[in-house]
């Protein structure tokens, strides 16, 4: 019994011992297999990393001029409130200073007479003192000849006595009054110091803030020239492709440089006839802003100013576009002289005027007009309805086509600055 015990513990040894290394051998192959999955999972996440990181770059740029250009709008919107504040205190300043001029009219006149009174009062009590006082109201009267003289002196005594109560009385009063309205133009005065204060601070803040806009357009313009390809298409150098005759192009400078003059006459301020003929109009104007240039139409902003890519490659505009509908009005940006006003190659009907302000010459541009509402030689103010939107020369869907240059003009690439600069879209 006990050696066939042995036995079956024998061979169940010799039998495990053989099956052994066919499970350790299996185990490292899972082992080995396992590690290879975490390898093949790891590079397969990486790639898909790379994957998305390359479809990150690809939309980089679009994203990145499109936050650039929500931050442009959210500061436009900053110094469109900052604006209307300034407006508003302006308004109670202006109204503030009427009513300082009409309240020392006033005092003015009020402080003649409490003179002029006063004047009389201290005559009255010199003529007393030159007669050593004898001449007092009773010894007048115990002076009186007979009762009818006693009876006209008494009479003639009790007029004086009113008289000089009467003076005293409204010489009191006018004092009193006087103090009053000095008082009332001294808060006045003082709440219009505050206006100027408060005015001082909102210039300020509309400066820091056309400051800090001025710097995302900075980074805007530097992203939109990474959209510029290394082979610059010629033909698309600029999406309005304007091409003039040397003729045309002397005939538009030597104009512009006779009105250059009459520009620099007009006001900076805009002419109040002028803004109420244009609130006549039946569509939508935009709302002239407090500063030197306004808004020039109301709409969508929809393509900006700088390198753009429409699927054609890189193109170059210069100006902005606001999209709206057929007939909306566009106003003048600013004081000024038409210079032009005809059909205009790839512009279609299109505005051009001269602006003088402070002394240096700007140019601005309208084009794609329906009609025109101006002359060449007149002079428009600021939020004076020049024209209306429309699809006329070179112009996908109705909009306009505004442009600003900082010198007169010497054709579309000179002096084109970004109208963001100088406007709230």
């Amino acid at each position: 019994m006990k050696s066939r015990a042995l036995k079956a513990l024998l061979c169940t040894t010799i039998a495990f011992a053989l099956v052994w290394p066919t499970i350790k051998v299996h185990a490292t192959s899972i082992k080995d297999l396992n590690s290879k999955q975490q390898r093949m999972d790891k590079e397969k996440s990486e790639l898909h990393s790379k994957l998305d990181a390359k479809t990150s770059e690809i939309n980089q740029h679009k994203a990145t001029i499109e936050n650039y250009m929500d931050q442009i709008a959210s500061l436009d919107r900053k110094l469109t409130r900052t604006d209307l504040k300034i407006g508003s205190v302006l308004a109670k300043e202006h109204k503030m200073s009427k009513a300082i001029n009409q309240l020392s009219v006033s005092v003015e006149s009020m402080q003649q007479t409490i003179n002029q009174r006063t004047e009389l009062l201290d005559n009255r009590a010199r003529a007393l003192q030159e007669n050593n006082g004898s001449l007092s109201y009773v010894t007048l009267v115990l002076q009186s000849q007979s009762l009818g003289d006693f009876i006209d002196r008494v009479g003639a005594v009790n007029t004086l006595l009113q008289a000089d109560r009467e003076i005293l009385r409204e010489q009191r009063d006018k004092k009193e009054r006087l103090e009053e309205k000095q008082a009332e133009l001294d808060g006045k005065v003082e709440k219009k110091k505050i206006y100027r204060e408060q005015l001082e601070l909102l210039r300020k803040s509309y400066d820091e803030q056309i400051i800090d806009k001025n710097r995302v357009i900075d980074k805007l313009e530097a992203e939109q020239k990474k959209l510029q390809t290394g082979k610059r298409l010629l033909e698309k150098e600029y999406s309005e492709a304007v091409t003039m005759s040397e003729n045309v192009k002397r005939e538009i400078e030597e104009e512009q440089q006779r009105l250059a003059n009459l520009a620099a006459q007009m006001s900076s301020t805009s002419n109040a006839a002028t803004s109420a003929a244009s609130q006549m109009e039946t569509g939508e104007l935009p709302e002239v802003t407090f500063g030197t240039w306004t808004k020039p139409a109301v709409g969508r902003l929809t393509s900006n100013h700088g390198w753009r890519d429409l699927g054609e490659g890189a193109e170059f505009h210069y100006g902005i576009d606001l999209a709206n509908k057929e007939g909306t009005p566009v106003v003048a940006a600013s004081d000024g002289v038409v210079f032009r006003a005809s059909p205009l190659s790839t512009y279609g009907n299109v505005v051009m005027m001269t602006h003088s302000i402070e002394g240096h010459i700007f140019t601005t541009v309208y084009a794609h007009l329906s009609q025109y509402k101006v002359s060449v030689g007149e002079r428009v103010h600021k939020g004076q309805v020049i024209g209306y939107m429309g699809q006329t020369g070179r112009a996908y869907g109705t909009h306009l086509h505004f442009e600003i240059h900082t010198t007169p003009w010497e054709g579309q690439k000179v002096g084109a600055v970004n109208p963001l600069r100088y406007i709230s879209f």
